[in-house]
């Protein structure tokens, strides 16, 4: 019996131990964890996918719902929400700390209640859920007394919490602030298509690596990439302007858009619907709400420029949107999309890079074929040779002459910058043969042919690259009665092609004339060569000299320029530099006669330079040559002929050498200064 009572004694002394140190402790420490604790929400707000507001200001509930990575307005209206505005919701529910806290039990034994703290009808409610929880509900009540705070009741309203105003002031920032005011988002770089529709025009342009091109107006013609860039910046730019005008729409513009306006970026697509412009008398100014707190404002739409056209506001909706809104449009963002077929057409004709381009052929009525051909055709650089190539008589073959590798070049930029007219430049995208008449082209003025070479493939299991075939370009250029300039590609393989009008200058540009293409540099002496002896004569009076001069042993031209006058030394030191390395302004005909045409006559040459050419021998003696050039009398102040029976060649002399000539032939005949 002693036994049992005495294990009957142990166990309530064991279970009153575990009752002191486990059950009592904990009762106790509970609520004192609960009262030290400053951070009023727990596990329950991390992962917050869900969001509303209910407010007793008017406008002031709204709903919020994240859909993957994106927060979206569902309440009142169905919108994207401000990411900043929302982030800052999310982290003040987040990091919401009090200040002190009671229980709300106790509040009977002080004769006070939840409506002492406006907590029975409080102002403001959150409620917010995190994954699949059940929702969290705050209400939010009166300010405190002192410290400008705020009374919460708990979401178990087991507490009554005093808080920072930081989350009621997010909760109020107010519809506009909450929503996202960008209207189009998708940006040029991530663009893929532009479609552009009312009811005079309905066009797609699509991007094709870096080319944009037409599906419509006429089959894969090119668009600017420049003008379609600054189109879709513009969008991008547009804002909401009011969600709540004064005078809602008849029409809705989804249902009869005036434009409608579909910009493609990757996996997704934007459609933005103008409807009708909202009337002078009830158009409302932008709202200007206050920043959000702890976020940057959002990007405004770029102010019009002083002088500018004023944007125009129109009634608008997004397509998948039921929301109604306002937006200005710039006037010129209007007009390019209004007239999209002409203001983001390319127009520049040719696409060519210069370096590929390895000939040009040019022909033209009653005149033979003229190619210009890059001489090494394998190397696609800029400083590759050119040369003339002329289709004779067919026992002759073909006759070649080095080109001027500037003035081709010249032409080839002319060609890559040919562009069809600001104003009226696209004249027909299908033009009748009354159409092609009138501009020329049952005659064309010009054709030039471009060849361009194609990159090589890449080598193949170690065998060496193959080049791929060259493609040809074909221009055709036709005048009117008037005289004005028309262009047309490829007229073979589209013979009913665009037309365009063009600016350029055909016989400028685009001559038949070879010498026009000739190199103006003339042969120049080895460097080896040495220069012995140096006359300037009158032939035409005798083979008067005015000046001579042949060097001794031992002497050299500096020397002997030394002793003379500073101006002479200069215009003999020009005089050989030219006959070391000759070369020609301007061609003024193809071979050289012994006579020559001057100010309308026909005159024999005025003056001989003559030069004794040493060069060293194979056998350590000199083989020597003269070279000679033939002068005119100077023409006007700019103006002198030159020319060579060893170069076959009568053309214009470079001002320098002209300056030299005059000084040398009028210096010794000029009347001293007067004193």
């Amino acid at each position: 019996m002693r036994t049992k009572v005495t294990l009957v004694l142990v166990f309530l002394n064991v279970a009153l131990f575990f009752f002191i140190f486990k059950l009592e402790r904990q009762w106790m420490t509970d609520p004192r964890a609960r009262d030290a604790r400053s951070r009023v929400l727990g596990p329950e707000a991390a992962d917050i996918r869900t969001l509303e507001v209910t407010s007793t200001a008017p406008g002031g509930s709204f709903a919020l719902a994240r859909r993957g990575d994106t927060w979206w307005l569902t309440k009142p209206l169905e919108w994207p929400a401000n990411p900043h505005a929302v982030s800052s919701i999310i982290h003040e529910l987040q990091l919401l700390e009090n200040v002190s806290s009671f229980s709300a039990k106790d509040l009977a034994n002080n004769s006070m209640s939840l409506a002492d703290y406006g907590l029975d009808r409080p102002k403001l409610t959150v409620s917010f859920a995190s994954g699949e929880q059940p929702a969290t509900t705050l209400r939010i009540g009166d300010s405190t007394n002192i410290g400008h705070r705020l009374y919460v009741l708990s979401p178990d309203s087991e507490r009554i919490h005093v808080v920072a105003r930081g989350l009621a002031d997010s909760l109020s920032l107010g519809l506009d602030r909450l929503r996202a005011d960008t209207l189009l988002t998708v940006p040029g770089y991530e663009a893929r298509g532009l479609l552009v529709q009312s009811s005079a025009v309905r066009l797609r342009i699509r991007r094709e690596n870096n080319r944009w091109l037409f599906d419509t107006i006429i089959n894969n013609a090119r668009a600017s990439q420049t003008a379609i860039d600054l189109a879709i910046t513009g969008l991008n730019h547009l804002r909401v302007k009011s969600f709540s005008p004064a005078t809602p729409p008849a029409i809705l513009p989804a249902t009869t858009p005036s434009l409608r306006i579909t910009v493609e970026g990757n996996n997704r697509r934007e459609t933005l619907l103008l409807g009708e412009p909202v009337p002078p008398s009830v158009a409302q100014s932008p709202n200007t709400p206050s920043p959000i707190p702890h976020a940057p404002p959002p990007t405004p739409a770029t102010p019009p420029s002083p002088g500018a056209d004023a944007a125009v506001e129109y009634y608008a909706q997004l397509e998948g949107r039921a929301a109604v809104f306002t937006v200005a449009v710039p006037s010129a963002l209007l007009t390019t999309l209004r007239n999209a077929q002409v203001s983001l057409r390319e127009k520049r004709l040719l696409e060519f890079e210069l370096p590929s381009v390895t000939a040009v052929a040019l022909t033209a009525p009653n005149q033979p074929p003229l190619t210009l051909q890059r001489i090494d055709a394998g190397t696609a650089t800029a400083d590759a040779p050119w040369q003339i190539v002329r289709r004779g008589a067919t026992a002759s073959g073909p006759q070649t002459t080095p080109a001027d590798r500037a003035v081709v070049q010249r032409l080839l930029e002319q060609l890559s910058l040919l562009a069809a007219k600001a104003a009226g430049g696209f004249m027909s995208d299908a033009p009748g043969n009354a159409d092609l008449e009138k501009w020329g082209f049952n005659r064309p003025e010009r054709e030039v042919t471009l060849t361009l070479a194609s990159a090589a493939a890449p080598p193949l299991n170690g065998q060496p690259a193959k080049p791929h075939p060259s493609t040809t370009v074909t221009l055709q250029l036709g005048t009117d009665a008037q005289g004005a300039v028309y262009a047309r590609l490829d007229p073979l393989t589209n013979p009913k092609g665009s037309i365009y009008a063009v600016d350029l200058d055909l016989a400028r540009e685009l001559s038949f004339t070879p010498r026009d293409w000739r190199e103006r540099q003339l042969p120049a002496l080895p460097p080896t060569a040495t220069i012995s002896a140096l006359t300037l004569t009158t032939p035409s009076a005798g083979a008067v000299p005015l000046y001579t001069h042949k060097l001794a042993a031992n002497e050299s031209w500096p020397s002997v320029f030394a002793t003379e006058p500073a101006a002479k030394k200069a215009a003999l030191e020009t005089l050989l530099d030219h006959l070391r390395t000759p070369r020609a302004k301007h061609f003024v005909q193809d071979t050289f006669t012994a006579r020559v045409t001057v100010a309308g006559a026909d005159r024999p040459w005025s003056y001989q330079l003559e030069a004794t050419v040493s060069l060293p021998g194979g056998t350590g003696g000199e083989q020597t040559s003269t070279r000679t050039m033939l002068f005119t009398e100077r023409v006007g102040g700019a103006q002198q002929l030159a020319g060579s029976k060893e170069f076959d060649a009568v053309f214009e002399i470079e001002q320098p050498l002209l300056d030299a000539l005059w000084t040398l032939t009028y210096g010794p005949r000029d009347p001293a200064p007067p004193k």
